[in-house]
Parts: structure tokens; sequence; C-alpha cells
């Protein structure tokens, strides 16, 4: 049987899962099993095996679609030897392998979503222009440069109503119709793509997944604001975002999308790469001029903002990677496609790295005003193992936690901002009731004050301050008085940080007091821990009754704190034992006890 390549489609997930999970094997074995099969395929354009950006539910990688022509089918968990019994049965015999195919468990998890940032990652080979043009790329580029004024451009984008997804939330538009305005010889748009929050990985999936919208953003942006060079400013630590980026440009600048007379105008505009060394605080904008630069990452006090004064002191325009990957699909589609999602003043979509203790983990993107529960429960398909939901961290370091009994509310700039939290750049880990508040405060802030500059003492000091306390609760001792300590102490250091990062830091600690404040006082006046994960606070022992001596904790005790004789009740010596917890694990009788 000889199929031609224009009858199949065999689009493979490689997107940072699919990587991880053998997703470049899979691509191998697929092209040699097809030519083997006498099945015309090979990767690059318009042929029919490609690698394609992240699916979403990255729980389910390799995930893989199969496509005859009009009936896709969709396999998951895909291992390299499983290739061949698809290819065989499902290319050659048209009969799919139907127990390694997804339920509909897996289609629950994108009912909810819509997609605009990410609705194109399943079309588009982050490495072949071609894919993207293929798709509409760069058609708002070419409506911009030949039948848009600057103006009109900048009017589009303010009353589709975006705001940018970095964090603060500020209107899109108004940021580029201010820089507009200001006069200069040279001014310049960056692309802020230095994400660091702990469980996100948002920015860092659409570079990987479609660096071209993130590219015609700029170019779009940069012809608005009357700008010539641009830069992405980008971690290291993302080598296959900075090698895709880096392709991506060289291809734009091909097709003359990039560089002098872009497509045949007037409007000249060319990006470089800005690799970041990985400190947390180049986030915020003035520290990320600062590095680009090459002055150490530390912010400067606003005003001046950076539309009047930023990259070596010219007007300067910084946006988000997924503000500018939203900007071509509102050009293409329109400012009132784009607000008819969301809410009155929260417009369009929002992707969110859903992460933590919830059964379907991955990248989602859904309209804003949408409620907490259905991300948690229909598309991330509740908590995992049967654990009762606890709460939600919202917003990376600089957001806060919000409890179970809120689970009801909208997701959108201003609802989190009256919980306590933020919408942030989109991480969101959920927690279940084996989680310590306490612990979770601690663990953010410890980030935020190793991620720290130093340059303002309400940033350097206090952060060490909250954090001493912190360790001292959770090592059992607590005194009378630190949770008010931490509050105003928290207060204080918002108010006075010179920067977001000093300002936002103490929120995981303000939020978890405020409605877990019984966690806390266990901590201090009960040395306990209710959800016994602080080790100072825990103790292990045998119940006799369960035992049955069979020795399993005993072999796997690291410091043979365990002692007892074969078949008889065995007895944890308190003295050494190191809490490790290998013992309550490995125990299949219930018989280890933690308290």
């Amino acid at each position: 049987m000889k199929t031609e390549k224009n009858d199949i489609k065999i689009k493979v997930c490689m997107g940072p899962g699919g990587i991880a999970t053998g997703g470049a094997d899979v691509i191998k074995v697929f092209k040699d099993d097809l030519a083997s099969a006498n099945i015309k395929a090979k990767i690059g354009k318009g042929c029919s095996l490609h690698k394609v950006g992240c699916f979403g539910l990255c729980a389910r990688d390799v995930l893989v679609d199969v496509i005859v022509g009009k009936n896709k089918t969709t396999y998951q968990y895909v291992k390299p030897d499983m290739v061949p019994r698809i290819v065989k049965e499902h290319l050659i015999e048209n009969n799919p392998v139907s127990e390694w195919t997804v339920g509909d468990d897996y289609y629950s998890f994108y009912n909810k979503q819509i997609k605009v940032v990410l609705s194109e990652f399943s079309e588009v080979d982050p490495e072949d222009i071609d894919t993207y043009t293929a798709v509409g790329g760069y058609e708002a580029t070419k409506k911009v440069l030949t039948k848009f004024t600057p103006e009109k451009t900048i009017a589009i984008i303010k009353k589709s109503g975006i705001r940018g997804r970095g964090g603060a939330g500020f209107p899109t538009g108004v940021k580029w119709e201010i820089c507009r305005k200001v006069e200069s010889d040279q001014k310049f748009i960056i692309c802020n793509a230095d994400e660091g929050d702990p469980g996100a990985f948002m920015d860092r999936a659409v570079i990987e997944g479609n660096p071209h919208s993130v590219i015609e953003g700029m170019i779009i942006g940069a012809y608005a604001i009357g700008a010539t060079k641009g830069y992405v400013y980008v971690r290291a630590e993302y080598p296959l975002a900075v090698e895709r980026l880096t392709i991506a440009i060289k291809q734009a600048r091909g097709k003359n999308l990039l560089g002098e007379n872009i497509l045949g105008t007037k409007f000249n505009f060319d990006v470089r790469l800005k690799l970041g060394a990985g400190a947390f605080v180049c986030g915020e904008e003035t520290a990320l001029i600062a590095s680009i630069e090459g002055q150490r990452g530390m912010p400067r006090a606003k005003p001046p903002f950076p539309v009047h004064s930023g990259l070596w002191g010219k007007p300067t325009v910084i946006n988000n990677v997924e503000t500018l990957a939203n900007v071509p699909y509102i050009i293409r589609k329109g400012a009132d496609w784009f607000s008819s999602f969301g809410t009155e003043k929260s417009k369009g979509t929002k992707v969110f790295a859903l992460t933590g203790k919830v059964k379907n983990t991955g990248l989602i993107e859904v309209p804003m005003g949408i409620l907490l529960r259905e991300i948690i429960y229909d598309i991330g398909g509740g908590i995992e193992g049967g654990k009762a939901f606890k709460a939600v961290q919202t917003g990376g370091p600089s957001g806060g936690c919000i409890p179970a009994e809120l689970v009801d509310i909208n997701v959108d700039y201003e609802s989190l901002a009256k919980v306590g939290s933020i919408v942030g750049s989109g991480g969101m880990v959920v927690l279940d009731d084996t989680d310590c508040m306490v612990s979770i405060a601690k663990f953010f802030l410890e980030f935020t004050q190793a991620e720290s500059c130093g340059k303002c003492v309400p940033c350097r000091v206090g952060t060490k301050r909250l954090l001493e306390i912190l360790d001292r609760i959770t090592a059992g001792k607590g005194r009378e008085g630190d949770i008010e300590l931490l509050e105003d102490l928290g207060n204080d250091i918002k108010l006075s940080s010179l920067c977001g990062l000093g300002q936002t830091a103490p929120n995981p600690i303000l939020s978890t007091i405020k409605y877990f404040r019984h966690e806390y006082e266990a901590h201090i006046k009960e040395q306990k821990c209710p959800a016994k994960v602080c080790k100072d606070l825990i103790e292990y022992g045998i119940l006799e009754e369960f035992c049955k001596g069979c020795g399993a904790c005993l072999r796997v005790c690291p410091s043979k704190a365990i002692t007892g004789e074969k078949k008889k009740p065995h007895i944890i010596s308190v003295d050494v034992c190191i809490k490790c917890g290998a013992c309550f694990d490995v125990c299949k009788f219930k018989a280890v006890k933690k308290e």
C-alpha cells in the first residue's frame, strides 16, 4: 500500500513537556517506520510529519495527533516503541489503536478554554516560518504597514482593552500612545521574556511554540510607537526558547519582515536577543533595562518611566511575551472580537501554567472572568489522589493564596486583587490539605529574599527579618506577637520598597495569615503543624496493633532509628529519627503514624 503524504498528517508535541518525555525520539521512529511502510513523509514544510508547540495537557505527553483525511485521533503517553504499532494498525490498516487514544477527560480539559495566543500551537512548526504564514501569520504586519497609520494602530489596541499580561495590568494601548507622543531621535521596544516565577512556564511555552507571533507583535508595536530597534530579553536558562527565537529572527529577516524597508515600505526595524543571567529582579522593567545596558540588574526609582526615558535614556516600551503575542490576532480579527472575551475591565483571555496538586497539569488559556472553580475542577480535573482542595497560589512569589471557600471567585485583575492576590504573569499552583500554609509562605519568601537585589533597605533587610520569623515558627520556636509582627513588617515593606519585587514579596505571608491564621497559631501556641509538614513539629511512631514486623521500614530507614525482631512490632527511636518519612511511605499496613 502506498499512501500519499497529503492524505496523512502527524503532529508531535515538541513543547517542553513533549521534549522531556521523548518527543524527538518519537518523531525519529515515526520517520523511519513511515519510510519502511512506503508512506512518504519527512520533517519539514508541507510534509506530513510535524513537530509543533505545546498541546497544553503536559501531564499526558508525549501527545501525538494523527490525522487521516478529515479524521483526527490523539494519542497520549506515546513512547518510541509504540510508534510501529500506530503506523501498522492506524496508518496502514486504518484501525486506530484505541487503548492508547485520549478519552473524554482529555477533551474536557479544553472545553472551557478559549485560545488566542495558543490557538495555532498545533498548526505551527516553531522552526518554520512558512507554517506560520500558512495560518495567517504576518498578515497583520502587512495590514498595519500598508493600510494603517501608527495612530490608527494604537487606537485599535486601545479599543481592544488589552492590558499588560506581565502582572501589572497596565493598558497596552495607553502605554504605546504615551511613548508615541514623546519626541526623540530613537525609540526602543523590548519584549520581557525574563520569566522566573516558580511553577510558571507560560512565556517560555509561547516563545517555544510560536516565536513568530511574538516577533510580529514587536514589529507592530515598533511601528506604532516609532521604534527602529527592539530587544527580546530572555533567560539563558531557556535554551530551546533562545534557539527557536534565533531561528525565527533569521527567517523573518530572510522574508524582509525585519531590517530595512520592511515589505517594501519605508519602515525600518530589527530585533536582537539579550540573554539574562537568571536574576528574578530583572523582570522589573528598569532592572531589565540596566541589564541590557551592561549594568548590574537593579531597579531605579520612577518617574521617569521608561516610556519617557528608558534604554540608554530613550523612550522605551516594554511588553510581556503574552501581551505581544496577542497583538497580531487583535489586528487580524479586530478589537471588538478580542474585547468580546473577558469582563468589562479585564478584556480578552489569559494564559496560565496550571500546576500543583491538580490532576491535569499544563498550559491553559481561559477568558478573563472565568470562575476559579471551573479552572480547578472542569479544566484541571479536580484534586489528585482524592485529597481536599485547600488553596490556590496565583501570581507567583508576588501573589497570594486564595482559600477553598473563595473557589467561586472570578479570575480577573480586579477580583483577585480584592482578595489579596494578583493575576501576575500567570502562575497558578493548586494546593491540597496536605500542604502547610506557613511552609508555603516560607517557600515563596525564601525565593524573593534570595532574589532581592539588595538596593533598598526595606526589601534587603525586611524580607530577611520576615524569613527569620517564619523559620522560627516552623521550627516550633514561635513567640506570642509573631503573627502581628509579620503583618506590621509585611505592610511596611510593601509601602516602602523601591520596586515591585519588594512591594509584593509579603503577599504570600499576608494572604495566608488572613485566611489560615489558625495554622500560624497552631505552630506557635501548640507547636503543631496541622498538615504534618514542618519536620521540627512532627514525630513518627509505630502502632503495635497494626505492625506485622515485616521489616520494610527497618530496611529503608537511613538513620537506623528503627529496631525490632521479625514478625514482632518494631519501635522508632525519636532521638535518632531524622523525620525523613521513608518508613511512613513504605509501610503497607498503615502501622507508622505521623503526628
